[in-house]
């Protein structure tokens, strides 16, 4: 059976990738792959697309960018599990590589959440004159804070747990309780994300 086009080219140029570089090198140089290019056009779509629903233009756009996202997304995860297990190409340093760029989007998410809540406590705790001194400003109508904003949060650290349940499964090779609590917690993840959207919709500010 012939290779596609696609496949051929990404090993033609692996070939040529390890003659340049060498093999004396613990690292899996990754073939070309289309999946980089394809995706980011896709994000393009979705951008635009939301801005277009964000001024009541229709969300066609941008579904069709979060469809396209999410089958390249699956796509190019079926690639790397295909490296790292049929063709081992994952070894022990290329692994911790992996866990340092998992720890490194940790820490860049807890920065970017801090400057969220920093900005939160600066404009509430010393709300400025431009906004008449005031906290909320005036014209501001809130959510009661315990009905779905607790609502939400206690779905928010369920999924925490649901999935530190799941991950204390995959270390002791329960398979069972890993799938089980991952769908529990991708559960709570959606019905987590439409009360977000409810909240939205309804909220007198958005």
């Amino acid at each position: 059976m012939k290779k596609g086009f696609t496949q051929h080219f990404s090993s033609e140029m692996g070939k040529v990738m390890k003659f340049v570089f060498g093999y004396f090198h613990p690292f899996h140089l990754v073939t070309l792959s289309l999946w980089p290019f394809i995706q980011s056009l896709s994000l393009m779509v979705l951008l635009i697309g939301f801005i277009k629903f964000m001024n009541y233009d229709g969300s066609d756009l941008m579904m069709l960018g979060v469809i396209s996202m999410i089958s390249c997304m699956m796509l190019w995860w079926r690639d790397v599990i295909r490296e790292s297990t049929f063709q081992g190409f994952h070894n022990s340093i290329v692994m911790n590589g992996i866990k340092m760029g998992m720890i490194l989007f940790i820490i860049s998410e807890l920065f970017f959440f801090f400057s969220f809540f920093w900005a939160f406590f600066h404009m509430s705790l010393s709300p400025s004159m431009e906004i008449g001194m005031l906290w909320p400003p005036k014209g501001i109508d809130l959510f009661n804070p315990f009905l779905i904003p607790l609502l939400n949060t206690s779905i928010l650290l369920t999924s925490g747990v649901t999935l530190t349940v799941s991950h204390f499964g995959l270390l002791k090779m329960n398979y069972f309780i890993m799938s089980k609590y991952l769908k529990y917690s991708i559960y709570l993840g959606i019905i987590f994300s439409m009360f977000q959207m409810y909240e939205y919709f309804n909220a007198s500010f958005t």
